[in-house]
């Protein structure tokens, strides 16, 4: 599996979620609404999730093991600092 497209748009209001993020895997296939998170630990990603009829929040898409969510959330804020890096320098 390759993620061959990252699109990060940030979240202009102020509050904990930084930006919306959506991945292209193998050019074939797109997740939407990952979510960049400023948590009480830095930042983190939560896929995108739908409210049950208990109340709990569910991932509707989500890797199935440690290691490829670790490498989903290495690249997706990789490409989230870039973009904020870019922003900041053409504010200038």
């Amino acid at each position: 599996m390759q993620i061959t497209d990252v699109r990060v748009r940030k979240v202009a209001k102020e509050g904990k979620m930084k930006a919306v993020v959506s991945i292209t895997i193998d050019n074939e296939f797109v997740i939407h609404d990952i979510k960049v998170i400023d948590g009480e630990k830095g930042l983190f990603i939560a896929m995108p999730s739908r409210k049950s009829t208990d109340g709990e929040f569910r991932d509707i898409a989500h890797p199935i093991n440690s290691e490829t969510r670790q490498n989903l959330q290495n690249l997706i804020l990789q490409k989230y600092e870039e973009a904020a890096a870019e922003e900041e320098t053409s504010e200038f």
